[in-house]
């Protein structure tokens, strides 16, 4: 799949917000690597929006928030991780506009976590390339304004629960490793192994990484010291 240049200039501007100088860089941060490598997918966009969404991110909660930073830093943390990303990036309608391989498609993953969560940062990065740090800090503000509004429920996933108890105890971010993968590509299973400094590994399984990061974190929620 592809796009026109007024096609995509329509979506920029209708949800983004934005009228591109450059329309080439919301092409490349709509493009998966089953596309294109480098400089041709979302891949070298999404480093730069990683760390311009973490900065507004942050900027935004300290002037919002009179916490400790313990509880800024896991606020950060569940705004600005996959599943939060992804969420933003399914209501910009960005599952229909990825470019991608139709093999890539049939398997789900304009679908995953993973990538929209990438592709949601890769956006922030063109907005901040083409229209400076104002237009990519009121484009985060406008979109990432309801995982603000539901932080708590944020935090009761199992993967930010254990991320707080983690910067809490300053342990550092918990670590996740795929161990094992069975099964075929259309009903794979994935077990992942979590890692805190200082614990002892729990793992857990499920249908794709993010159910199987999940099942790990609750499992060494279970096991750490409350």
């Amino acid at each position: 799949m592809s796009h026109s240049e007024p096609e995509l200039r329509a979506w920029a501007l209708a949800r983004l917000g934005h009228d591109f100088a450059d329309i080439g860089l919301v092409r490349r941060a709509l493009t998966h690597n089953s596309m294109g490598q480098g400089a041709n997918s979302y891949q070298r966009l999404e480093f730069l929006g990683d760390r311009v969404l973490g900065c507004a991110i942050a900027a935004w909660l300290y002037g919002a928030h009179d916490e400790a930073e313990g509880k800024l830093t896991a606020r950060l943390h569940a705004l600005v991780e996959g599943p939060a990303n992804a969420e933003v990036a399914r209501a910009l309608g960005v599952p229909d506009m990825l470019i991608m391989e139709p093999s890539a498609r049939a398997k789900g993953l304009h679908q995953g976590d993973n990538v929209l969560g990438d592709v949601a940062e890769a956006l922030v990065a063109a907005l901040f390339i083409d229209g400076g740090w104002a237009i990519a800090d009121a484009f985060v503000r406008r979109e990432w304004a309801r995982l603000l509004e539901a932080g708590p429920r944020l935090l009761a996933d199992p993967k930010s629960r254990l991320q707080e108890w983690a910067l809490k105890r300053r342990r550092g971010m918990p670590i996740y490793a795929v161990v094992d993968r069975t099964g075929p590509d259309h009903a794979p299973r994935f077990t992942i192994e979590v890692q805190v400094r200082g614990e002892l590994p729990a793992r857990g399984a499920g249908a794709n990484k993010q159910e199987a990061e999940k099942a790990a974190a609750e499992a060494l929620l279970l096991k750490v010291p409350k």
